[in-house]
């Protein structure tokens, strides 16, 4: 049998199996994947991380790749990114689909400089164009929506309970809509006195308890509508992360990581 030694972590609860392949490579079928993912019988998470090699010598220090917990790949977590930063045990600079993105240890807490957000309808992308600080378009009581690129698609929609939103139901509805060629990320806000209150439905995933692109997609579209300033605190239901963003620059995301435990499995 083959073992294969993974770390089982998570950023607010949103929660990752990695393994490093830097040293010895590990290709995984989207089957594999989901069996790993699955919280019955395999190990259970939202993603699955592998730490690879750069693709090119000098570029970064490693590369990432993540796959969601129903075996489709995609080019950006930032919960994920996170706890890679943590892993390493050291700042790192990491090669993804959605570009280089550089992380920071600091004092109980990691942060990831997420890059520039997306907000043409094309980054994104949309079927066709149209104003991604107010998307013309609506599923039932949920209207007036923005769409921001963290170099995976969202959509947000400000509302005035974000807990009264049937967000299972609606979520699968909106992931889908052919609006959004590659399906797309759905967040319900609610603006409060403390920052940002945010649930998710991840494309591929479902509910999670956090998701960093999520909450920095909402924070730009809050800033973009003059919601709030940045620094802001954005809570989840896995706990809070403070995004910062000034128009025309980089995201910045700050959050914790837990390493939960390490084994070893035959996949």
């Amino acid at each position: 049998m083959a073992q294969h030694r993974f770390h089982k972590m998570h950023g607010l609860g949103n929660d990752f199996v990695i393994f490093d392949a830097r040293e010895h490579d590990l290709s995984l079928t989207a089957e594999q994947v989901r069996a790993l993912a699955d919280r019955h019988l395999g190990i259970g998470c939202d993603q699955l991380i592998v730490m690879r090699a750069p693709s090119a010598t000098g570029t970064a220090d490693m590369a990432m790749q993540i796959f969601n917990h129903d075996g489709s790949e995609v080019s950006a977590c930032g919960n994920a990114t996170r706890c890679v930063v943590a892993l390493a045990g050291h700042d790192v600079l990491i090669e993804t689909g959605a570009g280089l993105l550089r992380g920071t240890l600091g004092d109980g807490a990691v942060t990831i400089d997420m890059g520039l957000p997306g907000l043409e309808w094309d980054t994104l992308p949309l079927a066709y164009p149209m104003d991604t600080a107010h998307l013309p378009v609506g599923w039932e009581d949920l209207t007036d929506p923005a769409a921001v690129s963290m170099g995976n698609p969202h959509v947000i929609f400000f509302v005035a309970d974000g807990a009264a939103v049937d967000l299972e139901r609606l979520g699968p509805l909106i992931e889908h809509d052919p609006l959004f060629p590659e399906r797309v990320n759905v967040n319900v806000a609610q603006i409060a006195d403390d920052g940002i209150h945010l649930r998710v439905w991840e494309r591929g995933a479902g509910l999670t308890l956090a998701c960093g692109t999520g909450a920095c997609a909402t924070a730009v579209a809050a800033i973009r509508r003059k919601l709030v300033t940045g620094p802001v605190q954005v809570h989840l239901p896995g706990g809070t992360l403070t995004i910062d963003w000034q128009p025309g620059g980089p995201v910045s995301m700050t959050g914790p990581t837990t390493h939960v435990f390490t084994g070893e499995i035959d996949i």
